[in-house]
């Protein structure tokens, strides 16, 4: 079986000279397998030979032609001719947090809709409600369709891009919560996500971690019999990640919550059972049955569903057994000494410390504790009130919250920022990688959350500089973006002898990364202390003893997993005061 996806907003006839048709053997041979309507394109799929020739030619890079499994049934969505198509529907389960693990443009949004009552799948056809439940007929899936069908099915649904939020409701904080407020469970919402001093602000003033926590409020308070939440963890440190999952799993008593989420520790903390989505993002996604979290999770790393008998991917995604250490002297790029940064109301002290040339350091913390402005003390941006800290590097930044405010293209704004833009090096190390080839023509306002977040590491790292800061660059990536991102970021701290610091806060990430840690404490909003750099082991056990939770790997993907809660392995770890993986593992 054979799918043929046209890409409507990358397709520019005007611009080309329909190559996709000129090139096609079948057209050639009188076929009309590509024909052109309304001065667009459409394939006829069950006469595409599956070539690829009309996918080579096109100047735009719009078309897409994938073989499916053989054993694929119709889809339980399609978005017209040569649209998306969805395959599979996960199944909300009351009393449980179920998990969607999958690359983004897979077709959870799609999902959502349709479990929503939103949108009735149309099989792949112009189906009725009644097609539906006899192709759903004697599953949990189908009865629960039958209940959205009859509008018995309330929902609740937070969406990825928190930031958006601002544009669609004017106002108080306040004012949106006591409107959502239909569980009467306001106060203890806005005390456990510590969101009591953000009531009286603006909508419109709130930091990308504020509309987060306002958003994730607002959700769970409504009365539904369906919560969906897209994405909780971007802008949240770990330990409002933590906050969260626990809220989750609270409202998960008697209700149904479904979430989708790429911080796969908690995910993995977070779920009881999670579906994994697979396919060709933008194209076609297949979403599998429920799987346990760990069995789950480890097949989507490996690549490989065995139920399924499909590969998605052509190699695994690999963790170190070890924590990185240093076998040989690095010369210093930087050495200082303490120094204090003070505002009106917070106070950041810095240890002495010493960053190497060509390693990467995570850096670790809760939100307002500092860690932007130690950033901007090491770029330049801000001086020290008391101590010093002179250094002359040649510096590049890229920060936390992000903005498209120019019409310039992706490949403009590359080419502006690194002489070797042609080079092969960076096209293969950098650019492929990253996977912005495809958008090369796009322009910046045009790009996704998650495709603005890779153009501007890639923007980052090719800039000329001694010392690279990025400031959460997993924000909006799926796992598998999030991975390769670690993987450019190191082999090009290795191969240029250049130095980056990371700060994030998925664990997962920085594990992969990071070589050397550095651990901010204090209070948040009040006082900030920025240890020293210190090894991996070391680092990870003074962060982690400070959240209260341990770490094991898993034994088959070498993958952190957090232990229970006052599990065996979780009491004995803490009693040897190591926090970061049992000590026998090392």
């Amino acid at each position: 079986m054979r799918i043929a996806i046209i890409n409507r907003d990358r397709c520019q006839p005007r611009k080309c000279s329909k190559e996709c048709e000129y090139f096609c053997p079948p057209v050639r041979t009188g076929d009309e397998t590509i024909v052109f309507v309304d001065n667009k394109p459409l394939i006829t799929e069950n006469l595409c030979v599956g070539c690829g020739i009309c996918v080579r030619k096109c100047p735009f890079g719009a078309i897409t032609i994938t073989n499916l499994p053989e054993e694929m049934e119709d889809p339980v969505h399609r978005y017209g001719q040569n649209g998306f198509a969805l395959y599979g529907l996960p199944v909300p389960i009351d009393g449980r947090v179920t998990g969607l693990l999958g690359p983004n443009g897979i077709g959870k949004s799609t999902a959502v809709s349709i479990l929503s009552g939103i949108l009735r799948p149309n099989l792949g056809r112009n189906a009725t409600w009644d097609d539906v439940f006899a192709r759903f007929s004697g599953s949990v899936l189908g009865d629960y369709l039958k209940k959205v069908a009859d509008k018995g099915v309330r929902t609740s649904y937070k969406p990825q891009y928190v930031d958006r939020i601002p544009k669609s409701y004017s106002g108080q904080v306040r004012g949106l919560l006591e409107k959502t407020d239909e569980r009467g469970v306001l106060s203890e919402l806005v005390d456990n996500l510590s969101i009591d001093k953000l009531m009286d602000r603006e909508i419109s003033s709130l930091s990308g971690g504020e509309l987060q926590r306002v958003a994730i409020a607002a959700t769970a308070a409504r009365d539904a019999n369906f919560y969906f939440f897209d994405e909780i963890s971007p802008y949240l440190d770990i330990y409002q990640r933590i906050n969260v999952a626990r809220i989750l799993q609270n409202l998960a008593r008697d209700k149904a919550v479904m979430v989708v989420e790429h911080d796969l520790a908690l995910l993995d903390l977070l779920a009881e059972n999670i579906h994994l989505i697979y396919g060709v993002p933008g194209a076609y996604g297949v979403i599998t049955r429920p799987k346990g979290v760990r069995v789950g999770i480890n097949q989507y790393l490996r690549g490989n569903l065995p139920e399924e008998n499909v590969r998605f991917r052509d190699t695994a995604i690999r963790f170190e057994v070890h924590a990185p250490r240093i076998d040989k002297e690095i010369p210093t790029l930087i050495a200082y000494e303490a120094f204090a940064v003070q505002y009106s109301s917070f106070r950041l002290q810095a240890e002495p410390g010493i960053i190497r040339r060509g390693e990467v350091v995570g850096i670790l913390g809760p939100n307002g504790i500092g860690k932007s402005t130690y950033i901007k003390v090491l770029a330049g941006v801000e001086k020290p009130t008391s101590g010093s800290f002179e250094s002359r590097l040649k510096v590049s930044y890229k920060p936390q919250y992000l903005k498209a405010d120019c019409d310039v293209t992706v490949q403009g704004l590359l080419r502006s920022s690194t002489n070797d833009f042609d080079s092969s090096f960076y096209q293969t190390e950098i650019l492929r990688p990253m996977g912005l080839e495809p958008l090369m023509d796009q322009a910046l306002t045009e790009l996704s959350g998650g495709e603005l977040q890779r153009v501007a590491i890639t923007a980052c790292l090719s800039r000329s500089a001694d010392l690279y800061l990025l400031d959460e660059p997993s924000a909006h990536l799926d796992v598998e973006q999030r991975m390769l991102a670690a993987k450019v970021m190191r082999r090009f701290a290795e191969s240029s002898e250049k130095t980056v610091l990371v700060v994030d806060h998925d664990i997962y990430l920085i594990d992969l990364l990071a070589e050397r840690l550095m651990v901010f404490e204090g209070t948040p909003g009040a006082q900030g202390i920025a240890h020293t750099p210190l090894e991996m082991r070391e680092g990870m056990n003074s962060f982690l003893k400070a959240i209260n939770i341990t770490f094991r790997r898993d034994e088959e993907t070498k993958r952190p997993r957090v232990n229970k809660p006052e599990s065996r392995l979780d009491r004995t770890q803490k009693e040897q005061g190591e926090y970061y993986y049992p000590v026998e593992e090392f």
